[in-house]
Formats: structure tokens, C-alpha cells, sequence
């Protein structure tokens, strides 16, 4: 019982340090797409784990209708990325890979997403 309770005590107080570590925080991000409007500014930049990330617009008009493009890494240097709609639509873009010549980036056949 003991145990039981000391472990439950260290994963209540590990909970702060995991939600930090998750929390988004301000990026300077370029988003740039077929068809859409280049977007070169803050947005949030959110980790997913194992270098998958999702990134929001702060402020402006955002990523055109596109409200987060997150990047799902797959395999090293290789993801899938989708952007979600303020319809709540989700939609695949590709995949990309990771420049080779900026690694802040991730290249697709017809769009890149940055974040510094």
C-alpha cells in the first residue's frame, strides 16, 4: 500500500513538469502553400513528442482558412503534415522532409513549414 501511494504522490507531482514541457509557446513560423497566402509570423508552437509539433497563428489572418498545420513525423527526416480548417475540416497536405540546408523546415511538393 505504501508503495501505491508513494507512487501516486511522484506522478501528481511529475503532472506540472509533463504539462510544461507540452505547453505551446510563441515561434516565428512561415507557412507557405499552393494557392495560400504566404504567412511569415508568430504563431504558437505546440510539441507533440518524438519531434511532432502543430503550429497556430497568432494574431493577422492566420494560415488563410487553415487555423493549425501540424507535422507528424513518421520516420527520421520524413512526416506526414495536415492542416485543420476553422470548419473543423481536417485535411492531409503530404509529406514532407526536413531541409537539409534549414532544418527549421519541412519541405512537402507544394508547400514548407518553418518555425524558428
Amino acid at each position: 500500500m505504501k508503495r501505491i501511494a508513494a507512487l501516486i504522490a511522484l506522478i501528481v507531482m511529475a503532472q506540472p513538469i509533463l504539462l510544461q514541457e507540452a505547453a505551446a509557446r510563441p515561434a516565428k513560423c512561415v507557412v507557405l502553400g499552393n494557392g495560400m497566402t504566404p504567412y511569415r509570423g508568430t504563431c504558437n508552437f505546440m510539441p507533440d513528442g518524438g519531434g511532432s509539433f502543430a503550429v497556430e497563428p497568432i494574431g493577422k489572418s492566420g494560415f488563410d482558412s487553415v487555423t493549425m498545420v501540424s507535422v507528424t513525423i513518421m520516420s527520421p527526416g520524413v512526416a506526414q503534415v495536415r492542416g485543420l480548417t476553422r470548419d473543423g475540416i481536417s485535411s492531409l497536405w503530404g509529406e514532407a522532409k526536413r531541409s537539409k540546408t534549414d532544418p527549421a523546415c519541412w519541405v512537402g511538393s507544394d508547400f514548407k513549414i518553418c518555425v524558428y
